[in-house]
């Protein structure tokens, strides 16, 4: 054993990176070309298809947009895409495929749910199988996972293209985007795993729910449904919201240690590869291999300390005469502490929030290492285009900050950084801290809020605490224990999700804006070179500055005291 960590979990993590690694190269690759406008091994089929929803939509596809424009397309569609999903939710009583009759969701709850799946949180308030109808699950929630998702890739598109295109304010046209990002990436790439997960049992059927007896002679209620379609792109698209309550530890979302493999890929697998798509879209495979380093750098060790943490459970256990102290608590067997403190760390990495077991059960510091990933802003790898974007902005930030200590001029990829990039750099990386902090004293202090908290002391904290970071982050898990389906919760964290994403997604295209019309500086003695070790170790620091030390106090009052009291017994 080394370091807390069995054989075993170094080799699940280990086989884990190399097949993560294999698949995300090619990947960028393929997405680099779509994105670009290229013909790829699928164009033959989808092309007329393509032409056909751009000419449905009377979008002019190849006119680029300005980064205004562009921001105005994203908040017109996030906004219709929102009103729909909260009519539908609200009329589900009235809608096809109900074979349960279950009846439209209150207004709170039907505000909370739409806003998550817009922002690609995907955060729940409910229970799936007990609230939503199969109508609702695929024409409302399933069409989000995908357009969502498209739009965070988008969004990268654009930061892209203004650090390749020189002195120009246009940059791509977000129809012809979502277009293409949907039929030629998201929808092929979900099609082959919801049939690989149907292979392993996934299930995917209209029948209603049906009635089993069980061994002790009762009864049971098995929910059913269309599972497979909608578990592909949730974990494609970096959505993370479940079809039943109890997510992917369900047997009918994930009933296999190979059916979990394959959903584990599949989380991390498009903001991985998007990494080595930007540095073929920027001309410097270098600057991808850069960014993918560091990600791989900070991951590998939280996941490390995640599993070792679990591993060592609670020490007093072995003093009471158990013959172990490992912590399985809230865990499936099926898949054991190593693929369960994997994903959870892979889901919290990237802004999925799906779970194959209870995070709320973990150790209070094993519970804390997701926590802490959300907390350095979803960058680490991070949620499909969002994580990347929001990467780079901790690249601005790290190339400003390098440069001041060294007395160079701050540039990236021959573009100067100036006032206005830092200034909209740090309400990106502020904001969602911003949120996290306020909106969990708010709860924590307010007697609406301390209702809906059932577990007092440190592990109560804890659960507000991650709720209102899972949100700000656009994550979507939950530490549960935490009453939130009720009007103040449900605003609350619903607001907390529109600002955490489009007041992050906006001055991303504002960098883009600015970055795009400035003439290309050519290389110099004076350019701080952005593919090095070096900038890498300083890029980590950045990041884990901003996440640690903003968050010390409040994680000090949750997780570590927990931890303290604990070890006390």
């Amino acid at each position: 054993m080394m370091l807390g960590v069995t054989a075993s979990g170094w080799l699940q993590l280990g086989f884990y990176m190399c097949v993560l690694t294999a698949l995300a190269v090619p990947l960028g690759g393929y997405i680099a070309r779509v994105l670009s406008g290229e013909r790829t091994v699928l164009s033959p089929v989808l092309a007329p298809v393509e032409r056909a929803f751009l000419n449905l939509s009377q979008s002019r596809p190849n006119e680029d947009m300005t980064w205004k424009q562009y921001a105005t397309a994203v908040i017109t569609f996030s906004l219709g895409g929102f009103l729909l999903l909260f009519g539908l939710l609200l009329s589900q009583g009235f809608m096809p495929l109900n074979p349960q009759r279950l009846p439209g969701l209150t207004p709170d709850l039907a505000f909370n749910t739409a806003v998550s799946f817009v922002t690609n949180t995907n955060w729940q308030s409910y229970g799936g199988e007990t609230t939503l109808s199969y109508f609702s699950q695929m024409v409302g929630l399933t069409v989000q996972n995908f357009v969502s998702a498209a739009v965070g890739i988008a969004v990268l598109a654009v930061l892209m293209r203004s650090l390749s295109r020189r002195s120009t304010s246009k940059l791509g046209n977000f129809w012809t985007d979502l277009v293409r990002i949907n039929l030629y990436m998201l929808l092929p790439l979900a099609l082959i795993v919801a049939v690989v997960l149907g292979s392993q049992g996934v299930i995917q059927t209209f029948s209603a729910y049906i009635t089993a007896q069980t061994l002790e002679g009762g009864s049971q209620t098995l929910a059913l449904g269309p599972v497979a379609s909608q578990e592909a792109i949730k974990m494609l698209g970096t959505n993370g919201g479940g079809f039943f309550n109890t997510n992917s530890a369900h047997p009918f979302e994930n009933p296999t240690p190979f059916s979990n493999f394959v959903e584990l890929i599949s989380i991390l697998l498009i903001p991985a590869a998007l990494c080595f798509t930007f540095g073929k879209m920027v001309g410097d495979k270098r600057q991808g291999i850069a960014i993918f380093a560091a990600m791989t750098l900070v991951f590998v060790p939280m996941t490390v300390a995640c599993i070792a943490l679990e591993q060592s459970g609670n020490p007093h256990l072995i003093a009471a005469g158990a013959d172990s102290a490992t912590n399985m608590e809230g865990k499936e067997t099926r898949f054991g502490i190593a693929n369960s403190a994997l994903w959870a760390t892979a889901t919290t990495a990237a802004s999925n929030g799906s779970v194959n077991s209870m995070h709320d059960s973990f150790t209070p510091l094993g519970g804390m290492i997701p926590m802490i990933l959300m907390k350095f802003g979803e960058v680490i790898y991070g949620g499909a285009g969002s994580g990347l974007y929001g990467m780079l902005v901790f690249v601005v930030l790290t190339v400003f900050i390098a440069g001041l200590m060294v007395g160079r001029t701050p540039e990236y990829l021959g573009k100067k950084i100036g006032g206005y990039e830092i200034k909209m750099a740090s309400i990106a990386v502020l904001l969602p801290c911003a949120l996290v902090l306020i909106c969990s004293a708010v709860a924590v202090l307010s007697p609406l809020g301390q209702a809906g908290i059932y577990n007092p002391g440190a592990q109560g904290f804890s659960e507000v605490l991650y709720a209102f970071t899972s949100a700000a982050n656009n994550n979507g898990s939950a530490f549960a224990g935490l009453g939130a389906n009720n009007p103040f919760y449900n605003s609350l964290l619903g607001l907390c999700m529109l600002f955490g994403r489009f007041f992050v997604l906006l001055p991303v295209l504002a960098i883009a804006g600015s970055l795009a019309v400035k003439q290309s500086v050519p290389v110099s003695a004076g350019t701080l070179p952005t593919h090095t070790p070096l900038f890498v170790a300083i890029l980590i620091g950045v990041i884990v500055l901003v996440g640690v030390l903003t968050y010390a106090p409040a994680l000090a009052l949750g997780p570590v005291i927990e931890h303290l009291t604990m070890i006390k017994g």
